[in-house]
């Protein structure tokens, strides 16, 4: 449905508006890590996929990474297990990995592949395990601050190496690859990794031009609260430094950083609970959240 306040001259000077955007990424890979708000609300749900369907449509290559924290929570309390964190990571025995590729791998990637198709695109759903494409090493993590203890929390990993070629070929045959972020060992172990990590480090690796975070903030906000952006490299590294960027926002933004220093044009953290919010970053001069650039 189209807004009886907007006329038909105005809707033909947005979409001309829209124009050097849409030629200027035109054959362009952009990473978008897909969670928080913008996955659970209904209409959030249908514009995010609506923008990618859109994006691929006028020549872009959208890979889609999402998280799905929150889901597996849910189904860990459901079966009687008890969801336990040491450094904002989850601690994942056995059968908590076991419900974390239930749930990443099969239902949240399967709801996010299905939305896409039903608007019109073509995803399919991946988990790195699929062609063997994120290797992962276990990762440890610091014990209690002020100590060097590292401490086992299971099947947690990090990323070792991608191999981009099943994405690559899913790009160029008109597929919308969607990636759930479970890794495989050498020894064919799986891995529960952090998706803003695995986002990240596709983007490096297919070197892309941008990395969109879709988050539950407005971006990278200063300490009186105000929305910051254009920010370099360096200015996001005085940020980590001061506090400024801390808690849930630390692992977003170590991330961008990391892809935005290894190749990647700009990193976009922005707020998922705007509808189109993908659209109006990419698509509009004003955008909606936080630029990171390598200089």
């Amino acid at each position: 449905m189209t807004s009886p306040s907007i006329s038909a001259a105005d809707r033909a000077q947005i979409l001309t508006e829209a124009l050097p955007y849409i030629q200027r990424f035109q054959g362009k890979t952009i990473v978008v890590k897909y969670g928080g708000n913008a996955m659970v609300d209904d209409a959030l749900k249908s514009a995010f996929a609506r923008d990618i369907v859109l994006m691929k449509l006028v020549g872009m290559n959208p890979v889609v990474v999402h998280g799905g924290g929150p889901q597996i929570g849910k189904l860990l309390e459901r079966i009687g297990k008890k969801s336990e964190f040491i450094q904002g990571m989850r601690v994942t025995d056995a059968e908590t990995m076991d419900v974390v590729e239930m749930v990443l791998g099969g239902q949240v990637n399967k709801d996010i592949v299905n939305l896409i198709n039903r608007h019109g695109g073509r995803a399919v759903g991946l988990t790195g395990k699929d062609g063997g494409f994120i290797r992962a090493r276990k990762l440890k993590v610091r014990g209690a601050a002020g100590t060097d203890e590292l401490v086992d929390i299971g099947q947690v990993g990090e990323v070792e190496k991608i191999d981009p070629e099943i994405v690559n070929l899913l790009n160029t045959e008109n597929f919308i690859p969607v990636i759930a972020p479970v890794g495989v060992g050498a020894n064919g172990e799986s891995y529960n990794i952090n998706a803003d990590l695995v986002a990240g480090k596709i983007a490096e690796i297919l070197k892309a031009e941008k990395l969109i975070v879709l988050t539950n903030t407005s971006g990278v906000l200063d300490k009186n609260g105000q929305l910051l952006t254009g920010l370099t490299a360096r200015r996001v590294d005085e940020l980590f430094a001061d506090g400024t960027i801390h808690g849930g926002m630390l692992p977003k933004i170590a991330s961008a950083l990391d892809a935005v220093k290894n190749g990647v044009n700009t990193c976009h953290i922005i707020d998922g609970r705007v509808e189109h919010a993908l659209l109006l970053e990419i698509l509009t001069d004003e955008g909606v959240g936080t630029l990171i650039r390598r200089h």
